[in-house]
Parts: structure tokens; sequence; C-alpha cells
């Protein structure tokens, strides 16, 4: 069953998630939201590489302000990310943020919350629910001996139905673990309970190796029960590294469309060339060609042709000659030395 086809739609900007649209990327940006020159060129990479929607950390009424003047250089959504102060959350909003993410558990009392939904409300825009699995409210880890799928899911639901209660109801949940498993379980659970579309990901992934792997597991098994509207993979690195791996997990479950698979075969001692090089400047390459195809890199001019079969093009290499293939079948000889700019000539008069 895909839980997303039957969730809300909530309207970010001009984008939209939930009921059925196609599941958009985000990421977040790691420079000081007051540098607002930093901060729109970050967006715009992150753009560039495929990111919908951008979100940026507004822990300074300075902060806040600057949204006004990135919002008018850049071209994706922009989320403010609210912890603490509700005065941040208002300010942000009226600096033209078109979503904002808080913990209503953590802006203060029952006043300063519903300050917050009404200058959302006025404003049109969604309210994303955020809650880990180390904010949970301390009766329920108390009461449940620990932090547990049952009680994260509980504590999601708490804090939407404090906005809900306020006549609102555009919302989005997030519940995040760093645990995979949990992160599934929980998520699990929580599509049997609400209708709001939900922001997936696994936080505090780690670094580049150990996050992509994480991510790709605990998205993988999320996304491919039909769960989540959005996600975000998030690394300890370059949020460019995040869009990327967000792309390729949605195209490798059959959830996105467009742009160039590379796929290239392990090494072995028959390989006569730098396969992993060549593998890596192709990947490299084929960032900004937009097409829909598969381009293998195979480093054994023997076996080459029929492991690359699958795929719409590709090269193989051997000592001092190469090879480009197409459909399994060999096209043309080249020097080794070539392969990687006939590919490129391939691909850019690819019809």
């Amino acid at each position: 069953m895909s839980y997303r086809e039957n969730t809300d739609t909530v309207r970010i900007g001009d984008r939209m998630i939930g009921g059925g649209h196609p599941i958009l990327i985000q990421s977040m940006t790691n420079t000081k939201t007051e540098d607002v020159a930093a901060t729109v060129a970050q967006i715009q990479a992150l753009t560039a590489a495929g990111c919908d929607i951008i979100r940026c950390a507004v822990p300074t009424m300075e902060a806040a302000a600057a949204l006004s003047e990135i919002k008018k250089q850049i071209s994706i959504p922009l989320v403010a990310d609210i912890h603490f102060d509700y005065r941040l959350a208002i300010a942000a909003i009226e600096a033209g943020a078109d979503k904002i993410r808080i913990n209503p558990g953590n802006i203060g009392d029952t006043g300063r919350v519903r300050a917050v939904v009404s200058a959302a409300k006025e404003r049109g825009i969604p309210i994303r629910v955020g809650v880990n699995s180390g904010s949970l409210e301390k009766e329920i880890v108390e009461r449940d001996g620990g932090v547990t799928p049952e009680g994260i899911v509980e504590s999601a639901l708490r804090q939407t139905a404090v906005i809900e209660d306020m006549g609102y109801d555009n919302l989005v949940i997030s519940i995040k673990a760093s645990d995979v498993m949990f992160c599934v379980q929980a998520h699990r659970l929580l599509v049997q309970k609400t209708r709001h579309p939900l922001h997936v990901g696994i936080t505090e992934a780690g670094t580049l190796y150990s996050g992509n792997i994480k991510s790709s597991v605990g998205l993988g098994i999320i996304l491919s029960e039909g769960i989540g509207d959005t996600i975000r993979v998030s690394l300890t690195g370059d949020p460019l590294e995040e869009v990327r791996t967000a792309k390729l997990i949605l195209r490798t479950l059959g959830l996105r469309k467009g742009g160039i698979e590379v796929v290239s075969c392990p090494t072995c001692g028959r390989t006569q060339i730098d396969l992993i090089g060549l593998a890596n400047q192709v990947e490299k390459m084929v960032e900004d060609i937009p097409l829909d195809i598969k381009v293998a890199v195979m480093g054994c001019v023997v076996n080459g042709p029929g492991e690359a079969k699958e795929a719409d093009i590709g090269i193989a290499g051997g000592k001092g000659v190469g090879l480009l293939i197409k459909k399994g079948e060999v096209v043309r000889k080249v020097p080794e030395a070539e392969l990687l700019s006939v590919l490129r000539e391939e691909l850019e008069n690819w019809e």
C-alpha cells in the first residue's frame, strides 16, 4: 500500500507535497544565515544539484531578518528552522518564510504557540512539527522506561494536536532518530494514525561514509513501503552530498526519473586501466547532462560488452584501447586516452 497517495496535500511556496505528488528533496544550509551572500550562493548551488526545498537555521533575529533578502535571490521554497524562541518563528514568517519547522513542546506555553500558529495561519504557510528521539517529553520516557518508537509517535501526535486544536491543520510531521530500525518502526506506526504528509530522514546519520549507508538503508525501507512525502539525507559534510545521495536513493527505488545513472563493474585482476578514476570522472561529467539513460563504465574489453548490455551506452577500457558500446554491441574502437571525450560527445548528441 502506498500511504503517500492518501496523505493530505500541503503547499510550500510553489511546490506541493503529499497527496501522491512526487517526493521532494530537502537540504539545510550550513552557512550563517545572517551572511546573505554566502547563504544564497549555497542555496543556488544546491538548487542546481537538484534540491527542491531548502531549510535555514534561524537562531537570532538577525537571521530571521536576513530571510527576506535571501528569498528575493533564490528560486526554491525556504523553510525556517526554529528552536525555543517563538518570537523568531513569528519574525521568520513575517520575513517571508514559506514554511516553519518547530517543536511546539520547546516553544513555550500555549499562548506562545498560539501566537506562532496565528501568524502562520494569517500567511497560509505550513508548519512542520519536528520531534526527535532526543526531545521526547520526560513523562513519556519515564513511563516507557526509555525512548521507544511508540513514544516518539505519541509525542509527535500530541504536538500536532496542540496546533490542530487551535484550528490549524496545514501541517507536516517529522519524527527522526539516529537508530535506523527504530526510525523504520516509528514511521510504520505513525502512518496508521495520521494523514498529514511526512518529512522523512535519519537524523545524526554521520559522516559521508556511514551517513550515506544509514540513510540509504533507512530511507530505502521507509520509502519502499509507500511512506514519506519529502526527504532529507542528513550528513556531516557538504550539503551538496545530501542532495546527490537523496536523488540516487529515489532513482534507485524508481521514485524519480531523470538524470544519468552510472553503473560500473568492480575491479579485478583483468583490469588494465584506472577504472576507479575513470568511473569517478564519468559520474562527475554526466551531472550536467539532462538525459534519463544508463551509462556503463567497464574495465575489461573481454567481458565489458556483455556486462554493459543493460545500459543504453557504455565504455570498456583495455591496455591502450577502448570500446564504445551501445545496448551491449560494440560500435566503435577508440584509443584508451579518448574514451572519456568520445563518451561525452555521444551523450551531448544523444537523441
